[in-house]
């Protein structure tokens, strides 16, 4: 449980600190257009992404269990946030983020961390892809600019209603949008080391103010960014809220501690290190209470930036602090700027993040799955995108477990007469 900052502190030189830098501030142009996109896309306030990433980024990165990981908002937790926040209100998301820290932190302590194996991957495929798909579909308004307004929450009726609104299409939003899109993945392709997204969307809401499109923006949808942290508190509660919202905050708890240890494990790999995985999700419970206490998002261990870190030279946690402490600079300094950024090209940024979470370099290996995992995969993408994600993480984890034990010729239990 002893967090990595401790192991790597003894050791740190000013080689070490130069190539955390560097990496900290590259992943921070990444986090920050990414962070308030997907709060945005989770029904809250551009700000709060803002202040999820510093708050969230910080702690995760200081008490963490893997050397290079990078935590803030993520697209995995965008349809859950934006139930929560429709059902029970912004207040509701902060009790529920508190409760599930503070579960997280309870898992970690009995050392549940290890038990991510356990979780069939098929599962985690399926709702994964089954998000990409909602958040794709949400970015379809701003994209293409359509005069939608109180789109419904559930997907076949927001398709419905987008297709309702069809004649307001803009095609000078679809063309920042676009120009976002393709400025994103040339640049990926060009100079992947290059923080294509900060580029990407700095040129495309450039032209929207210096062409006077009438684009809409973060300024003109949401208001003028703060430029300061709120203050801490502890948001209201009762036992009554809190039994309310316990089936969100399993769900939050979950999401957090599987993506966390998943992105660690990752990292694992690139840098041939060792996480130490109860330490990380203790570090998740600190990190979602400690946003929660400043009315952020939930956090978790986000693998894009997490890899970004890991490519731009990050070896100690150093570099996730670092992150964090540059987007608080870049919000008190720079928080007017933000205001310009267009709408369509924050909906371009998280159709290319949809598409990266459905790992489309995994698909072929899905088709060449057996029929059951196949199975297993659809069922739970369905039961993401037409009903909810508790229901699906629920329905799909016990059917996997199922399927395991079949596989494992579990022997079949002895029935004795009962005494009469």
């Amino acid at each position: 449980m002893k967090p990595k900052i401790l192991t790597t502190l003894p050791g740190y030189t000013a080689a070490l600190f130069r190539a955390d830098l560097v990496a900290g501030i590259t992943v921070a142009t990444v986090a920050l257009p990414l962070s308030i996109a997907i709060a945005i896309a989770s029904g809250a306030s551009p700000a709060t992404g803002l202040t999820t990433a510093i708050i969230g980024g910080f702690l995760l990165s200081a008490l963490g269990g893997s050397r290079v990981q990078i935590g803030g908002p993520t697209g995995a937790f965008i349809v859950v946030v934006y139930g929560v926040i429709a059902e029970h209100g912004h207040d509701g998301l902060v009790l529920a983020t508190l409760m599930a820290g503070l579960i997280l932190v309870i898992a970690g302590y009995f050392r549940a961390g290890s038990l991510i194996r356990h979780i069939p991957e098929a599962v985690i495929s399926g709702f994964t892809i089954g998000i990409a798909i909602i958040i794709a579909t949400s970015q379809l308004r701003d994209l293409f600019g359509l005069s939608a307004t109180d789109l419904p929450a559930d997907f076949l009726p927001k398709l419905a209603a987008l297709w309702e609104a069809r004649e307001t299409f803009d095609p000078r939003a679809l063309a920042i949008g676009g120009g976002t899109l393709a400025v994103i993945l040339v640049l990926r392709r060009l100079a992947p080391r290059f923080p294509g997204l900060i580029v990407a969307m700095a040129l495309c809401s450039g032209a929207v103010v210096l062409l006077d499109l009438p684009v809409e923006t973060l300024q003109s949808r949401f208001g003028p960014l703060p430029n300061t942290l709120p203050w801490p508190q502890i948001p209201e509660f009762s036992l009554q809220r809190m039994t309310e919202l316990l089936p969100s905050a399993l769900v939050i708890a979950f999401l957090a501690g599987v993506e966390s240890l998943l992105s660690a494990s990752v990292a694992d790999r690139m840098i041939g290190g060792n996480t130490r995985p109860n330490a990380e999700v203790i570090a998740n419970g600190v990190a979602n209470t400690g946003a929660a206490l400043f009315a952020g998002l939930p956090v978790t261990g986000a693998i894009a930036r997490t890899a970004t870190n890991v490519h731009a030279g990050g070896r100690t946690p150093v570099a996730g602090m670092i992150h964090a402490l540059v987007i608080l600079l870049v919000m008190l300094l720079a928080a007017p700027l933000a205001g310009f950024l267009a709408m369509p090209a924050l909906a371009g940024l998280l159709l290319i993040t949809a598409w990266n979470m459905s790992e489309p370099q995994h698909w072929h290996r899905h088709l060449a799955a057996r029929r059951s995992d196949q199975g297993l995969l659809l069922i739970t993408l369905v039961l993401t995108v037409l009903t909810d994600l508790t229901l699906a993480i629920g329905v799909g984890v016990a059917l996997g477990l199922a399927m395991r034990l079949r596989r494992r010729e579990v022997p079949e239990a002895k029935w004795h007469d009962p005494d009469r």
